[in-house]
């Protein structure tokens, strides 16, 4: 299948985003931890993808805090009851990886969940940044941290971890 897909400057570097008739499938940061499959196929087409970018620079200006996009990952049941659940954290909030696994009722899955939020192909939108260890501590990020503080500090969560570089600056 051929996904269309654009690319495009913001306040927390290059993103990628690319979407089919059925919905936005992916997007991506200039450096990703999974880099999605098949990209050799897609086709750039910026205007079909007009819509997410808006939302996503809206967001990135501060001024939308929640997102009105149809959306399409593919993954497995499991990965796919993650991903949807992750939308259910407020924006401005954070929860622990066993906060969401209580959430989609498998509170021993911990690490299962924290695996499937690695593989998150809508960040931002459907917001892994928002999960943290039980400790705070902030964990990985498929972006990196630099971005994942950025965007705990746009939605206005207090991070500890001063010495990493303000990316809205």
């Amino acid at each position: 299948m051929t996904l269309l897909y654009d690319c495009f400057d913001s306040p927390i570097g290059r993103l990628t985003i690319a979407g089919d008739g059925v919905g936005l499938r992916h997007i991506l940061f200039a450096q990703n931890r999974h880099d999605a499959k098949g990209r050799a196929h897609w086709q750039r087409d910026a205007d079909a993808l007009a819509e997410p970018r808006r939302q996503l620079l809206d967001y990135l200006a501060g001024r939308r805090d929640h997102f009105e996009l149809v959306l399409a990952p593919v993954g497995t049941e499991f990965q796919l009851q993650v991903w949807w659940a992750l939308a259910d954290i407020p924006f401005g909030s954070t929860w622990s990886y066993a906060q969401l696994a209580g959430h989609i009722g498998r509170p021993g899955a911990s690490r299962a969940v924290g695996a499937a939020n690695g593989r998150n192909p809508l960040p931002i939108v459907l917001p892994c940044h928002r999960v943290i260890g039980a400790s705070g501590a902030l964990t990985g990020f498929g972006g990196g941290l630099p971005i994942k503080v950025a965007l705990l500090t746009l939605e206005g969560v207090p991070v500890a971890d001063a010495a990493l570089p303000d990316l809205f600056d």
